[in-house]
């Protein structure tokens, strides 16, 4: 598969490993606004052509295209490329609102496209672990997801500065960033919700910087923490009478294991350098452009506009605006 790449970030860089890794995928050009940071990108992971204008891009020889661009953009390069018969694989979040994404949906469909958003957690196979991991636990009444980790931006933002990922103008902040891998799971795992309750605190500059929310079900509360001003030391829980499933890192699903409730360990999964994790993300995106009749690409479609919509109504519960 040969791909085009929108944004020269650390993120793209590793998508570009893990597809190269994972599926021998070719990377034959990348845009950028700027041909100093367009050539700086293509000549550190060896692309052949750059591109500053996005309609010239467009038009470029590659079948498909990775999104890593701002999330305000998504929706209007992810439309572009699907009209330029191009198949797109979008960073989290896929889009701002849901009515986007099943607008995006529908074209990809009538242009016989694959439309999916990158999210590690739909094709990790560590997702198929702690799904049969679920029934070793006994009766699950609650789960605690926790994606808190303290931002790199941060000191810039101290310093007065507005980095990309506190700037609401952007329509990023917490939620958008990191509590999106909260809610995945929570939907995969257990369905849509009967409540909803979550609030945000926010930031000066107006970006939500960390925010709780619980998805109350008929026999169990699943709740959500996730903060980019803090750093989580104890990841997340799943709790069952017979036991509880410890997840380092619900993004990632690695170094996850079952404590019984007599004290006896079982591991599920190590580490895994996030860099494959990508490179699955990859390689299922390319299976669904082999077999678009994929019945897990079904799912996957249907997923995204879920959490999709729960993220709105958590937005909406809280207060967050995109300026």
């Amino acid at each position: 598969m040969r791909y085009g790449v929108i944004g020269t970030g650390w993120i793209a860089k590793s998508f570009i490993d893990g597809a190269r890794d994972v599926c021998g995928s070719e990377f034959a050009a990348v845009y950028s606004r700027t041909a100093e940071s367009g050539n700086r990108f293509a000549a550190e992971n060896k692309i052949e052509k750059v591109y500053t204008n996005i309609n010239e891009f467009a038009r470029g020889d590659f079948e498909a295209v990775y999104i890593a661009s701002p999330n305000r953009l998504h929706y209007e390069q992810s439309k572009l490329m699907l009209q330029s018969g191009k198949h797109v694989i979008c960073e989290k979040p896929i889009t701002v609102e849901p009515e986007e994404l099943e607008e995006l949906q529908a074209l990809a469909d009538e242009k016989g496209l694959v439309y999916v958003e990158a999210i590690m957690y739909m094709f990790n196979p560590a997702r198929d672990l702690l799904k049969e991991a679920l029934s070793k636990i006994g009766k699950i009444t609650s789960a605690h997801f926790d994606f808190s980790q303290l931002s790199s931006k941060y000191p810039a933002y101290q310093r007065g500065e507005l980095p990309n990922i506190f700037n609401p103008a952007l329509a990023t902040g917490c939620l958008m960033d990191l509590g999106i891998y909260c809610v995945y799971p929570a939907l995969d795992l257990f369905g849509l919700p009967e409540k909803i309750t979550a609030c945000a605190h926010f930031m000066e500059s107006g970006a939500d910087g960390s925010g709780t929310a619980g998805l109350l079900y008929p026999d169990k509360l699943i709740t959500f923490t996730y903060s980019k001003l803090g750093q989580d030391r104890l990841g997340s829980q799943i709790f069952g009478d017979e036991g509880t499933i410890k997840i380092e890192s619900i993004s990632k699903l690695i170094n996850m294991g079952i404590t019984a409730k007599n004290g006896d360990i079982q591991e599920i999964i190590g580490d895994v350098p996030k860099e494959k994790l990508m490179g699955y993300e990859a390689l299922g995106f390319e299976r669904f452009i082999a077999d678009p009749s994929d019945e897990y690409y079904q799912v996957t479609r249907q997923r995204t506009l879920q959490v999709s919509q729960i993220m709105k109504k958590i937005r909406d519960i809280c207060g967050i605006r995109f300026g």
